[in-house]
């Protein structure tokens, strides 16, 4: 997949200040793959790749591992973690990319990533490089999004005309065998599907928009959507059985995988 950096990287430091106000699904996708570790046997250095705002940092601040690293690509969004973690000393903050992490080799005990490898092009180079950074039998545990999220909104868009309006997301199969190329171990995949509602489909756009989740692929439309066109759109959106409002659909896949 390709993606627009430059373009995550500036829509995620816009969205630093309005991201906790919306992100209810990445704090409870978050609960769910701290509930799918053994915190207990937390140890060493961690890593925590697209730290965002700090909610995964915070949690795993609290076990009382060793040295904590949160990176995210977005230097707002780290000085905010910062700013919410003064009172843990152990966690290190770094602003750089996921697919070029300047890390050493054997250098981290533990790597967890909370709804942010979907933003990475290159699914084996990334694995590839978590195994490099990682110690012997490391962990690497994360959740990304998978190829149902957003069904309804792309196919919304599809009946309005033939840009890609929302990004596009990684199989269970392309995952596993990426970490299988990189010569991860004890692969498990399990799959969640989220429904939330929201009073309209705008609505549900702020809020894409306010996580900072944009589309960023290269053959986006880069003119500014016409109202006629957005109102098809939203007529072309599934209805919800409900008498008001709509869903989307959220497909997450919770992912461990030993070194």
């Amino acid at each position: 997949m390709m993606f627009d950096k430059a373009q995550v990287r500036h829509a995620f430091a816009a969205a630093s200040h309005s991201y906790d106000s919306v992100a209810h699904l990445q704090r409870e996708v978050g609960m769910a793959l701290l509930q799918a570790a053994d915190l207990a046997t937390l140890h060493g250095t961690v890593l925590d790749i697209g730290c965002g705002t700090g909610f995964l940092t915070g949690h795993l601040a609290q076990t009382g591992c060793g040295p904590l690293i949160a990176l995210d690509i977005a230097l707002a969004m780290l000085q905010t973690t910062r700013a919410k973690l003064a009172a843990h000393p152990q966690v290190h903050y770094l602003c750089a990319d996921a697919e070029a992490l300047p890390l050493a080799a054997a250098s981290i005990d533990q790597v967890f990533s909370n709804l942010a490898l979907q933003w990475c092009g290159d699914l084996n180079a990334v694995f590839g490089d978590l195994r490099r950074v990682l110690k012997p039998d490391g962990q690497l545990r994360f959740s990304t999004f998978g190829p149902q999220t957003l069904q309804e909104l792309k196919r919304a868009w599809a009946a309005v005309d033939s840009y890609p309006h929302v990004n596009d997301f990684y199989t269970q199969d392309q995952l596993i065998a990426s970490l299988q190329q990189a010569g991860f171990r004890h692969i498990t995949c399990r799959t969640h599907i989220y429904q939330p509602h929201y009073a309209s489909v705008l609505a549900l756009m702020r809020e894409l928009k306010d996580i900072g989740a944009h589309n960023v692929l290269p053959g986006r439309n880069k003119r500014l959507t016409s109202k006629t066109a957005l109102h098809r759109m939203m007529a072309a959106y599934p209805p919800n059985p409900e008498p008001s409002g709509i869903t989307a659909t959220f497909e997450v896949f919770i992912v461990s995988a030993t070194r």
